[in-house]
């Protein structure tokens, strides 16, 4: 099949996840010998135009897992994709603990948006939450694999008979109606609610450059006064690992209990999977 153009395409609060998409994008790019391009939905000023593509065009569409899902703050954007009959890859970035139905949702929205998913892959990113969960990945191990995904998906690619019928990629999961999301839970077991728990400021720290308001995927943070939120808070972290002087933190007994817990249970290394 011929493509002119493989596009990344991604949300990416913290990092991990524009790491993977743009190496899978700019390696298929190279095999293929075609330009490659970014569409960077992670700020608000990213989700102001609608994504656009055509049948000679490939996408690789890169989210963040929370809670085991696609962001649901995402959907009202996702939902304005005109897919055109361009080739996508759907990617999940998960901490370290699961990629649950992320995946195969992230496929369902591509192809009920005019896409077809050739391949797909789950890789590791450091969760945001944490230091130590998945800490420093993707690592060069994990960036050596996206290498050999990349390269499975560009062969793949090629041998592309557009005459055919072009069937959703199979995926690991459980199909719509996915599972619920991710719960935390208490030190008793009782699940708990941290949607509206927001991060605290330390202002004697706070230099006030306003690196957290610019970083905020969500535009929640007031950039005249960067200890208040004036929007919702999706626990993505950048504000907190973007701050150049450590002066955000979550202080919330419950999310903290959470953010232990986690980290506690999945120590192992989890590993990438991809499907082709």
């Amino acid at each position: 099949m011929v493509i002119s153009t493989v596009w990344a395409m991604y949300f990416s609060a913290t990092g991990a996840t524009k790491k993977i998409v743009t190496q899978i994008a700019n390696s298929i790019s190279r095999q293929l010998g075609v330009s490659s391009q970014e569409f960077d939905f992670t700020l608000p000023s990213g989700r102001d135009r609608r994504p656009v593509f055509s049948s000679d065009e490939l996408v690789v569409f890169g989210t963040p897992v929370i809670a085991g899902r696609i962001p649901n703050v995402l959907l009202p954007f996702l939902d304005t994709m005109q897919g055109g009959g361009a080739l996508a890859i759907p990617v999940s970035a998960f901490g370290n603990r699961a990629y649950d139905d992320a995946l195969i949702e992230a496929r369902d929205i591509l192809e009920n948006k005019g896409f077809h998913t050739v391949a797909a892959a789950a890789f590791v990113g450091e969760h945001a939450f944490s230091t130590t969960l998945g800490g420093g990945r993707p690592d060069a191990d994990d960036m050596a694999l996206v290498e050999a995904f990349a390269a499975g998906a560009a062969a793949k690619i090629r041998a592309i008979d557009v005459t055919g019928n072009l069937s959703p990629i199979h995926l690991k999961g459980i199909p719509y109606p996915y599972r619920g999301y991710y719960q935390p839970r208490d030190s008793e077991g009782h699940a708990v609610d941290l949607r509206k728990v927001k991060p605290f400021t330390n202002l004697k720290r706070c230099r006030d450059c306003g690196a957290c308001a610019k970083a905020c995927p969500m535009g929640s943070i007031n950039p005249d006064d960067v200890s208040q939120m004036t929007g919702i808070c999706i626990k993505c972290c950048a504000c907190i690992k973007k701050c150049p002087v450590k002066a955000r933190h979550f202080d919330d007994p419950a999310f903290l209990y959470h953010k232990e817990e986690l980290e506690t249970d999945f120590t192992r290394r989890a590993e990438p999977e991809w499907f082709l």
